[in-house]
């Protein structure tokens, strides 16, 4: 790991600013990441800006009915949190899916939408990785791709997202609220959090230099089945080959995103109108831009085989 500098903010908008104002400058809140990036020497900050005392760990209702996260609830205090588990209970379900008991006691809300992904090639320094050194290739187009990206992909990058609780947010509708450097703060649907990797597979989401997360707003309740299924090569601690978070109303409406096979949480709002058809309709058009190698075709019809479950079980 390399020497860097430290700081604890004492407000949000001097930690935006120093952020902006600092060259190499990072967040750093659980840590639960970044280190092990910093470990590896895959990110080298020059300065930590501790953001832990900043009070943004509260879980409060909105005027709107909905619920207001702060950035730093812990995974485990909001997978625990009642409302979240009356009335988003997609959420808990998949906060409950990813890593461990240890892991969900420090990793934070904004932490975990903006975690990295886990190609191996990202984490082989050795290795050629456009998303880790721009310009340099991409190892995991001839290389071992079992575990990445289907659709959403570039001949830049195949590297696939690897937050559960990003893609029940997506399938909740979330707004990331933000403030930026000069003060001002915007919300950001979280459909447009994520970058896809285009020629630009470095720069994963829309945070301006310095802009710093605050909250993530759920909106009012949707009601009806809420089902997050994960399938993965092994039965804890290990990412998602495909995860389904499901919301399925009583008509057969609903909302289904998926992750595990895109460098964003993937949801095709028209691909839901074909729930009443069935699990292969949805598939088709959720995934009809896909394009798998020979090692992760098979996440396609995983994709279509879990989602039947999902809705199967969420019509009993």
């Amino acid at each position: 790991m390399r020497a860097f500098s430290y700081e604890r903010a004492s407000t949000i908008e001097a930690a935006a600013k120093a952020a902006a104002g600092t060259d190499g400058a990072r967040f750093i809140a659980g840590g639960t990441n970044l280190l092990d990036l910093m470990k590896f020497e895959i990110e080298t900050p020059t300065h930590l800006i501790d953001v832990n005392r900043l009070g943004l760990d509260k879980i409060e209702s909105t005027p709107e009915g909905g619920l207001r996260i702060g950035a730093l609830v812990r995974n485990t205090d909001l997978a625990a949190d009642e409302r979240i588990r009356r009335d988003y209970a997609v959420l808990a379900r998949a906060l409950l899916a990813g890593a461990s008991g240890q892991l969900r006691n420090r990793a934070t809300t904004a932490g975990n939408l903006l975690q990295r992904t886990r190609c191996p090639y990202f984490y082989d320094t050795n290795q050629p990785c456009n998303k880790r050194q721009p310009g340099s290739g991409c190892a995991a187009l001839g290389g071992f791709s079992r575990q990445l990206a289907v659709v959403g992909v570039s001949d830049a990058c195949i590297a696939n997202h690897p937050s559960d609780m990003a893609v029940a947010m997506r399938a909740l509708d979330a707004i990331v609220e933000t403030v930026r450097s000069d003060g001002t703060t915007r919300s950001i649907p979280i459909a447009d959090l994520h970058r896809l990797p285009g020629d630009t597979p470095h720069i994963e989401h829309v945070l301006e230099r310095g802009e710093l997360i605050t909250a993530v707003v759920l909106p009012q309740p949707v009601g009806g089945k809420h089902i997050y299924r994960k399938v993965r090569d092994r039965a804890s601690y290990a990412f998602a080959l495909v995860s389904i978070a499901a919301v399925v109303l009583p008509d057969g409406a609903g909302r289904v995103a998926v992750g595990g096979v895109a460098p964003k949480p993937w949801r095709d709002e028209a691909a839901e109108r074909e729930l009443p058809n069935g699990a292969k309709a949805v598939t088709a058009r959720l995934l009809a831009n896909a394009r798998p190698t020979d090692q992760n075709a098979f996440k396609v019809a995983l994709v279509e085989r879990t989602l039947s479950a999902v809705l199967a079980e969420a019509r009993g």
